[in-house]
């Protein structure tokens, strides 16, 4: 079916204000652990700061190479950001779609060129396990890359008609993007793909003015059946938080979600050169002194990490979250709400980093869904996050905060265009 329809949209606003701190569940330490790992140094940064460096570099300065301390976001996996505009034809329209949000940077797809066509397929090797364990969210990064790929067509004067889910006996087939001539219509968005990056970082305080959120929303105006909920105000930004931050406990207590989550963290430069995909340090919004300190010191254990990972949740990414965004629709199982609900998500990532505001995916709640959906559990998110929505009618899809970040995200790898084309 193609999907250039245009609905009305329905839209909660609640005004906003900061929110109260929460304290989180912890993971223990892994046995061995270092005095100065990763995460002890993430913790207590500040007094000594200067003697941590020194010591890291006597102990060992190959680091400062091994793990591209002085090459952060350039060499070949970073390539792709600075040449998605140079292809005029369908190809170009790949190296734009390739930049799209994504779950865990995994780059779940494939792409068959042709000359006045691309066809888009899932890689079924590139699912990210327990994580994901219904495909939701690679579903929803497809529907990313092809809004990324729709508005390059468009720039590149080609009319693009999407068909999505063409193929009922192949089900990784995930679109066909015909392309004929038409009018180049460049946009704010397109304009927007080489800057979108997720910002983990912290957020400035303060409340979003709700004609920015107007705006943000206005996004999903393409995609009936799609509704943008705000969790803006101190109350409801405390509750969902709160609930973001039990399923993150949630994840870091299930062995195997924990350890499905760990396989996509690039620990060196190695590792990035090697795979170009997977979450970097680079990405997780840290300061630069303590960038530097992080890739100086020993790589942080599975359990290491997500006790810090646990203690940003909470000390910054709930607390100086300025909004909270929940995408929901009907059928959060269905394949293609899936992909429509993809492209709203880029959309309105694309729409934010033009206006200068920074937003982080933040899925931990739907993942602890479908996990006790799959392993037969009773129900505890479900129904806590369907009492949170009660008044939208649909079912959670995706979840992200926004703000006006403190400092610029950093960028992502990205396996090359002709690395995902067959």
């Amino acid at each position: 079916m193609a999907i250039e329809t245009r609905d009305t949209l329905t839209v909660a606003h609640r005004a906003s204000a900061p929110a109260p701190s929460i304290e989180p569940a912890r993971a223990s330490a892994a046995p061995g652990d270092q005095r100065w790992s990763r995460r002890s140094v993430l913790k207590g940064i500040g007094v000594g700061a200067a003697t941590v460096v020194v010591a890291g570099i006597g102990a060992g300065s190959y680091r400062v190479f091994d793990n591209g301390v002085l090459s952060a976001g350039s060499g070949r996996p970073y390539d792709a950001w600075g040449h998605w505009r140079d292809d005029p034809g369908p190809l170009g329209t790949v190296g734009a779609a390739i930049l799209a949000a994504n779950p865990h940077n995994s780059q779940p797809w494939i792409f068959h060129v042709a000359s006045a066509q691309v066809d888009l397929f899932a890689d079924p090797s590139r699912r990210v396990g327990t994580i994901d364990p219904l495909g939701r969210e690679q579903q929803i990064g497809l529907g990313c890359a092809l809004e990324n790929l729709v508005l390059a067509a468009r720039a590149r004067g080609l009319k693009p008609a999407v068909t999505l889910l063409p193929n009922p006996r192949d089900p990784t087939h995930v679109a066909t993007v015909a392309l004929p001539p038409g009018p180049a219509t460049r946009s704010a968005l397109h304009d927007a793909i080489g800057d979108r990056h997720s910002n983990r970082g912290p957020y400035k305080p303060g409340p979003l003015p709700v004609a920015a959120l107007d705006r943000l929303a206005a996004q999903a105006a393409a995609q009936s059946g799609i509704e943008v909920s705000w969790f803006a105000n101190a109350r409801d930004r405390q509750q969902l938080g709160a609930l973001i931050l039990d399923a993150t406990a949630a994840i870091v207590a299930d062995h195997q979600q924990s350890s499905d989550a760990f396989a996509w963290f690039r620990n060196n430069r190695d590792d990035i050169d090697t795979h170009m995909d997977g979450l970097t340090l680079d990405g997780q919004g840290l300061a630069p002194l303590t960038l530097t300190l992080a890739k100086l010191l020993p790589a942080s254990s599975r359990t290491a990490g997500d006790t810090f990972w646990l203690d940003q949740t909470l000390s910054v990414h709930t607390r100086t979250a300025a909004a909270y965004g929940v995408l929901t629709v009907a059928d959060p199982h269905d394949p293609a709400q899936r992909l429509e609900g993809g492209r709203v998500l880029e959309r309105i990532h694309l729409a934010a980093t033009a206006e200068g505001l920074g937003l982080q995916h933040m899925n931990q709640i739907t993942e602890r869904i479908d996990r006790e959906q799959t392993i037969g559990a009773r129900a505890t998110f479900a129904p806590r996050y369907a009492e949170l929505l009660g008044r939208s009618g649909g079912q959670p899809l995706a979840t992200f905060r926004i703000g006006e970040p403190e400092r610029t995200a950093g960028l992502s790898p990205r396996r090359p265009v002709k690395a995902v084309t067959r």
